[in-house]
């Protein structure tokens, strides 16, 4: 299990891809990001399901974050 913190990141979907790119399959990744105005939580639902992974949990962390767990069972797309 890897935590990655990517409340500062610029693109947020961009670096997640990288991150994932970088995993290897059965490896648990709980990454935690900035809200924003939410529609960032909506569109990481279905990001992570396109990157085959397995969305674990989804949870907010404090007013400003939210965190995903994951798990990648398959290469990215």
């Amino acid at each position: 299990m890897r935590r990655v913190d990517l409340r500062k990141s610029k693109d947020l979907f961009f670096d997640l891809k990288m991150i994932i790119e970088k995993a290897y399959n059965g490896e648990v990744l709980v990454v935690l990001f900035e809200i924003g105005d939410f529609s960032n939580v909506e569109k990481s639902f279905a990001f992570v399901k396109e990157q085959n992974c397995e969305l674990l949990n989804s949870l907010k962390f404090n007013q400003a974050d939210w965190t995903i767990v994951l798990k990648k069972v398959g290469e990215c797309n």
